[in-house]
């Protein structure tokens, strides 16, 4: 397989520069997720690293190999279409065999190769039927599977798993995360849904207007965030961000003020930031508690999902999410006691950079 280096790469459409000057290294085996909003740049990214968009500065290399200029074919990559990309006429077998059959390799290497690939996928018994006969599931398995018998260097997958339905999309889901394990190949994933990037990833690079916010495994991204914008978007619901000021400090200890309708707060830890200052609190849902004790709040809608219950909360006049494990029995309309969860709580400046990373989990 092979790594992957971007060197000050830059996009520009016109006079609109889409992707601002991106460094990064993917290593020999690692699968890293490109996440971010629509528009974020992502997808051009990955179509810069096929060699389906032209790179306008900086350079790609693949494997140590400068690959800026080379033709898409002559990269050793293989990539994963969220439209399946199918040929309507061929069935199964003949397209994830006709990159191979006009390669030129011998008729047995086709057969064993796709065989091969349509046992990983448990598509054998598909391999007679035409796209029009498959579903969504089964038409992207055998798009994943074309690639695989191509035996690439590095594979890409753009959004693969958008146009399947719920189900559909875990399955597949955890099918890439076992092939991955089996193949121990090199893989990036673009996709806008966190929780795709969260399960999959070694590593997250969170994108923005076209620049990097934030990399690092997922575990990092979620308890560490860079920004209130990383901090915002990673997480399902995304963390709560309240408006507070720095009233007092004393060595690792901050007492911050929420506004006159709520108690100052004291948190922990190695922060910057000086008496005075606006700051903003993270507090993740899990870390919003239900208790006795706790500050009344309105339950402005409760969504009961079984095995665990979201609660959209008002607070002093100010939106709270909790998420809590089980199925509580609270209902939209009610009142419930609530506490914040300080110890691993974010904080973050007037210019939404965090002020100290809390160390994970």
């Amino acid at each position: 397989m092979g790594s992957v280096t971007l060197r000050g790469v830059r996009k520009l459409f016109g006079s609109l520069e889409v992707i601002k000057g991106i460094d990064l290294t993917v290593d020999d085996g690692e699968l890293v997720v490109f996440v971010g909003p629509s528009g974020c740049g992502k997808s051009t990214l990955l179509r810069m690293i096929a060699g389906l968009e032209d790179v306008d500065y900086g350079d790609v290399l693949i494997d140590d190999v400068d690959v800026t200029d080379m033709a898409p074919a002559r990269r050793g990559v293989a990539m994963v279409f969220q439209n399946y990309a199918l040929y309507p006429h061929m069935n199964a077998y003949d397209n994830m065999a006709y990159g191979l059959r006009r390669a030129g390799l011998p008729r047995a290497e086709v057969d064993q190769r796709v065989r091969r690939a349509a046992g990983m996928l448990q598509i054998d018994h598909l391999l007679d039927r035409q796209p029009k006969a498959m579903s969504g599931g089964q038409r992207q398995r055998v798009a994943i599977g074309r690639a695989i018998v191509r035996d690439p260097k590095v594979f890409l997958f753009d959004e693969p798993l958008s146009n399947l339905d719920a189900a559909l999309r875990i399955e597949t889901r955890a099918q890439i995360a076992a092939l991955h394990r089996e193949l121990r190949a090199t893989m990036i994933f673009v996709t806008h849904d966190q929780v795709e990037a969260m399960t999959l990833a070694d590593r997250i690079v969170v994108l923005n207007a076209g620049r990097i916010e934030q990399m690092g495994t997922p575990r990092e991204v979620y308890h560490n965030p860079a920004n209130i914008f990383v901090a915002g978007f990673i997480g399902a619901p995304a963390m709560n961000l309240i408006p507070a000021r720095i009233l007092a400090r004393e060595r690792r200890t901050l007492s911050l003020g929420l506004g006159d309708a709520v108690e100052p707060v004291v948190v922990n830890g190695d922060f910057g930031g000086a008496v005075g200052d606006t700051v903003t609190l993270g507090v993740r849902p899990e870390q919003v508690r239900v208790a006795d004790n706790g500050l009344l709040a309105d339950v402005v809608l409760a969504e009961h999902l079984g095995g665990e219950t979201i609660l959209h909360l008002r607070l002093a006049d100010r939106p709270l999410i909790l998420r809590a494990q089980g199925d509580l029995d609270i209902v939209t309309g009610a009142q419930v006691p609530v506490t914040l969860d300080l110890g691993g709580a974010c904080l973050f400046d007037a210019e939404g950079i965090t002020l100290r990373r809390p160390s994970a989990g």
